[in-house]
């Protein structure tokens, strides 16, 4: 567990630069409203009791006339009130949404850069499982429970300060009669508030001292255990078709006992805070009375002067109880705020593995050429296990290569070209200019229409309704062209030879100048490739292609052979 001034430090880091942002005039404004509604907040507590004094002065004068005078003064206070709590919230409420906003674009846009997202992954570092929910669930729970955290301790120091000058003032002087000696004691409710709410204090950080822990692995749990079930609908039809529903059960089962283990562990750390918090309650009503009531006894105070000495004592208490009536909040904020600053941990540490000079990292370089080049390139696996070793070679605009031997290697040698696997050594020198076109076993098909599915990563208007019908037709896909405005969850619909068909009409869209096809074609027939390439070949004449692929008719779409 990182120390309380690190923890805050690490925070206001990442979070902090949201006042310096590009709209910080209108974030400051923002802040600055929530200020200021604030203390009307706490100037209306302080007019409250004030008027609760004169209300019961009057109710002690039997006087009618003082009686429908604080009527109307009610009414001024309840319309004040709800208007400066109408705008507060929805001050708070934009300022949350926008710190969310500016953090969630900051994660995501170092999480979904240059293949980071995959990456980081690999990587052996702080904790970073599940950025799907510390992005989506954490970063909420970190901004907006910080600006009610904030704004609550606010709101609480400023009662503190207001009602502190009040009770001091009803408190008078309490003679402290020690038989020999007697000792002038000036604001003494003052006093007792102070020990008896450090009394509670205490008390309440020892009754919630297990709530921190096991709130933080409570969200881990949870995220592992909806991580699993997303994977499994995911896969749903490879599970159906080997069977594999009792293990997903099982495994189902185990991230959810662990669940039911910390649910029970939290039930116990609340039923701790919970039952102080409820004595506390009852004993907060009585007690100021208690204690203030022989002033008013013995005509020290009037009824009005006792009600809002209980106020003042009560509103002073609870700010002073700030930290004990927020335990839970702050408990959960600071769980979400480790949970994010873990993922920003890895993707820093990320970042400067890749930067840092390591002969045992694979270089990219971008000369002033025109050839995929390959400069004693060796690639290994994460545990330091050579795979490839050794590797020269050039590759010229235009020709054809195929990559034999190991797929899995061939796929490794893929994702070093990318920039996905740095780990090995040597470099790779690639043509300027000129990117690369990537066709997996399976394209990426977002959700939304077919037309925009088949343009990703480009915008739908990027290319026309007529060129994409064309294209289908080409691919064998003619069934499909009906379908380009239909929405639909389309790796779910279509089959995986679809698919592939699909890779295939984003290729011929884009018409790159280079092209690495990784088994693109592999659900397909012998003479369903063999048709894939010719097309590529046909349509693609200039572009330079590097193929794995275990279809032996393959050979004569490729000018030469590279064996790993």
């Amino acid at each position: 567990m990182q120390g309380q001034n690190g923890f805050f430090i690490q925070f206001l880091r990442l979070a902090g630069p949201f006042w310096n942002s590009e709209n910080k005039v209108v974030i400051r404004n923002q802040t600055l409203a929530l200020i200021i509604l604030t203390v009307l907040q706490m100037a209306l507590a302080v007019i409250i009791t004030e008027w609760s004094a004169a209300l019961f002065n009057a109710l002690e004068q039997h006087s009618m006339s003082g009686l429908l005078e604080q009527v109307g003064y009610l009414v001024l206070i309840f319309v004040t009130s709800m208007a400066v709590t109408a705008m507060h919230m929805k001050v708070k409420r934009h300022l949350q949404i926008g710190w969310r906003s500016w953090l969630t674009e900051r994660v995501i846009g170092q999480w979904m850069n240059k293949g980071r997202h995959y990456l980081i992954s690999h990587i052996q570092t702080v904790d970073h499982d599940n950025p799907d929910g510390r992005i989506a669930e954490d970063i909420r729970i970190a901004t907006d429970e910080a600006i009610t955290l904030c704004h609550s301790l606010f709101y609480s120091l400023l009662l503190l300060i207001s009602f502190t000058s009040i009770l001091w003032e009803l408190s008078g002087v309490f003679i402290l009669d020690l038989g020999a000696f007697k000792f002038p004691v000036y604001g003494y409710l003052v006093w007792v508030a102070i020990i008896y709410s450090t009394l509670a204090s205490v008390l309440g950080w020892w009754a919630s001292r297990p709530l921190t822990l096991t709130t933080n692995a409570m969200q881990t749990a949870e995220a592992n255990f909806r991580f699993g079930l997303v994977r499994a609908r995911e896969n749903s039809q490879a599970i159906a078709l080997i069977h594999g529903e009792t293990n997903e059960k099982r495994r189902f089962l185990y991230f959810f006992q662990n669940i039911t283990t910390l649910y029970d562990r939290q039930t116990q750390a609340w039923a701790n805070i919970l039952l102080f918090n409820s004595g506390y309650g009852v004993l907060s009503m009585a007690f100021p009375i208690l204690i203030a009531a022989p002033r008013y006894i013995l005509g020290s105070l009037s009824l009005g002067a006792l009600m809002q000495a209980v106020q003042a004592f009560q509103q002073m208490s609870a700010a002073l109880s700030w930290p004990v009536n927020n335990m839970a909040p702050i408990a959960q904020w600071r769980a979400s705020v480790e949970r994010v600053l873990g993922l920003v941990k890895a993707l820093e540490d990320l970042e400067l593995e890749i930067a840092r000079p390591d002969p045992q990292r694979i270089l990219l370089e971008r000369p002033d050429k025109s050839t995929l080049c390959f400069r004693d390139l060796c690639i290994s696996q994460l545990d330091g296990k050579v795979m490839i070793c050794g590797l020269n070679a050039e590759i010229r605009p235009g020709e054809r290569v195929l990559i034999s031997g190991d797929v899995f290697t061939g796929a490794r040698l893929f994702k070093a070209i990318a920039g996905l696997w740095p780990w090995g050594r040597g470099s790779i020198e690639l043509p300027d200019g000129e990117p690369m076109f990537f066709m997996p076993p399976r394209p990426y098909l977002p959700d939304g229409t077919l037309h925009a599915a088949i343009c990703y990563p480009s915008d739908a208007e990027a290319f026309s309704s007529a060129s994409i019908d064309a294209l289908l037709k080409l691919a064998g896909l003619g069934e499909l062209r009906s379908q380009l405005e239909q929405t639909d969850a389309w790796d779910k619909v279509l089959t995986r030879e679809q698919q592939q068909r699909l890779g295939l009409v984003r290729l011929l869209l884009y018409r790159p100048k280079w092209i690495l096809l990784q088994e693109a074609f592999d659900s397909l027939d012998p003479d369903g490739e063999v048709l894939m390439l010719r097309i590529i070949c046909q349509e693609l004449p200039d572009a330079a292609l590097l193929s794995i692929t275990n279809q032996p008719s393959a050979v004569a779409f490729h000018h030469r052979k590279i064996i790993l």
